[in-house]
């Protein structure tokens, strides 16, 4: 992820290309132009970190961090996990995000598990991530008197610090105030809006987005939802959730969870289905893992879905109808991630071994870089548009010897 400045590029370390093995020790990054690396953080104590982007408008850089001095009962995982925030101008020290309290009467604004992929709002005050609950980890999907864990999504925001009782040794205090803002049920109904994963999730506009009735909602995010089809297959859509300005009230039922049940959302937080692709020849969202992600004026989100002949294509749906557009027509499938232009009109995604831009307007692809068609194409994992819209950054694999390792890659564009 760039930094707001457009001259320094964020990344972590890992020992595979693909990035399966959460085993990386630093936070580093890169200047665009000259090549410089610095390290922002590394880790100690057994820990692992990664997954670091940067904030919108500071040198602030939000990471994952794994647990230090694993125990055989606490080792590195989906829910053993949290987020934690850096000044890259004063490299090494880390403060924690979010809180974690694992023992009830649970705090409100602490988490009971593990966060992922932290990502700022465009104004740069609100997080978003994805979430798993330690305290229901393993739990069967019966009974239904005691949750699951399921993966959902939450948001950070600045109503902290949240300070956490020392009854667990993995209890810590956080900055930020942070809740689940996701709805799912471990058995969705069959042909129902129930879902039972909620993931990839993106900020809508830059500011939100105009209601039908032209008011503005002023912050939401788009993400995939799992249903499942009046004949018991699972099915990604795109799902949508209207958030409150205070996070603090509770909804349903208790911010910090129960024993027995995860965290509730908080009280205004409004969940909708967006699409219904169910009878489509090739249902459900496709394609490379990616996030979904909204045009700057909060207009359009973005997502991959194969068409007819099942290419891998970009689509955009409304987020107030739902109306589900076919974005591009090519002979090739999208191969990447994607990101939207600062402006709204391009956006930036690998296709054919090539990084490439489409028009937001047309739908015309075009290619930025020669086509390769071996190991060192670029990868599928990120290809990034950076703030003053003039350069996109992306990952291939080069050789270093024998073996090849993942190198960052910028090519510059005319601006907007």
């Amino acid at each position: 992820v760039w930094s707001p400045d457009s001259e320094w590029i964020v990344y972590d370390v890992r020992s595979d290309a693909a990035g399966d093995k959460f085993d990386g020790g630093r936070i580093e990054m890169v200047h665009w132009k000259t090549g410089e690396v610095r390290v922002l953080y590394r880790s100690q104590n057994g820990a692992h970190c990664g997954v670091a982007t940067f904030h919108p408008a500071d040198y602030r850089v939000v990471f994952i961090l794994g647990p230090e001095n694993p125990t055989p009962d606490w080792q590195y995982s989906a829910y053993h996990r949290q987020g934690v925030m850096v000044d890259a101008r004063s490299p090494g020290t880390a403060t924690n995000l979010d809180a974690r309290d694992l023992v009830p009467p649970f705090t409100p604004g602490a988490l009971r598990g593990g966060s992922h992929v932290h990502v700022w709002d465009a104004a740069g005050q609100w997080v978003s991530f994805t979430y798993e609950d330690a305290l229901l980890a393993g739990v069967a999907d019966e009974p239904s008197a005691r949750h699951p864990n399921l993966r959902n999504i939450g948001v950070s925001a600045p109503f902290g610090p949240v300070h956490v009782s020392r009854d667990h040794p993995r209890n810590h205090d956080g900055q930020f105030f942070s809740v689940l803002v996701t709805r799912t049920v471990a058995n969705p109904q069959p042909g129902s809006d129930e879902i039972k994963r909620a993931c990839e999730e993106g900020w809508v506009g830059a500011s939100g987005y105009p209601r039908r009735d032209g008011s503005r909602q002023k912050r939401a995010l788009a993400f995939q939802g799992q249903v499942v089809t009046e004949r018991g297959e699972p099915l990604s859509e795109v799902f949508i959730v209207d958030l409150p300005d205070v996070l603090t009230e509770a909804g349903g039922g208790p911010l910090a969870g129960t024993e027995t049940w995860r965290p509730s959302p908080p009280q205004g937080t409004t969940q909708r289905r967006l699409t219904h692709t169910q009878n489509c020849r090739y249902p459900g969202l496709q394609g490379p893992r990616h996030w979904l992600r909204s045009s700057p004026e909060g207009l359009r989100i973005a997502c991959l879905m194969k068409d007819e002949s099942g290419v891998v294509q970009l689509w955009t749906v409304s987020p107030t109808a739902g109306e589900l557009q076919q974005l591009t027509h090519n002979l090739h499938s999208i191969a990447s991630a994607f990101t939207w232009s600062p402006q709204g009109t391009r956006l930036a995604h690998v296709m054919d071994g090539s990084v490439c831009v489409t028009d937001a307007r047309n739908g015309s692809t075009r290619r930025l870089t020669a086509a390769v068609r071996d190991p060192t194409a670029p990868r599928p994992d990120a290809c990034v548009f950076s703030p003053d819209g003039g350069k996109i950054a992306y990952v291939r694999q080069m050789p270093f010897g024998s073996v090849l390792f993942n190198q960052i890659f910028v090519v510059e564009l005319d601006r907007e």
